[in-house]
């Protein structure tokens, strides 16, 4: 993860495809605390359920099929985002599969984290939660 100062709020998208979006909804409950004191961007449709069911408060960009991933690479290549965690669904095929693949890529050529999975999601927002003063 890049190095920031500490008592700056964690900048976070959150995105899931269709099949991980409950999963995506479960992980956040667990962080809510922490959660409601970061900046989350996220695409629409997640984001929409994590403010509806969560109350947390949402810079929500497009559907993922739509542009948002792009929106939200775009926010990445600029620095103006700390952590991806991308609950990926490995079994369905996406339309918007380019978009998905340049964002992961952006992950990797910008070092920010980017966690695909529910394990790898717990292990960055606990990190990230250790090293954030509240």
């Amino acid at each position: 993860m890049k190095t920031r100062a500490v008592d700056v709020k964690p900048r976070i998208a959150l995105i899931a495809h269709d099949k991980k979006k409950d999963d995506m909804v479960t992980l956040a409950a667990e962080y809510l605390d922490f959660l409601r004191g970061c900046h989350l961007v996220a695409t629409g449709t997640t984001g929409g359920r994590l403010a509806n069911e969560l109350g947390l408060t949402i810079d929500r960009k497009h559907s993922g099929p739509f542009g948002g991933d792009l929106q939200i690479g775009a926010l990445l290549v600029d620095g103006l985002i700390d952590a991806v965690i991308f609950l990926r669904d490995p079994m369905t095929p996406q339309p918007h599969e380019p978009d998905i693949n340049a964002l992961v890529r952006a992950c990797d050529v910008h070092n920010v984290a980017c966690a695909t999975n529910v394990s790898t999601a717990h292990l960055v927002l606990c990190q990230l939660k250790l090293t954030t003063k509240k």
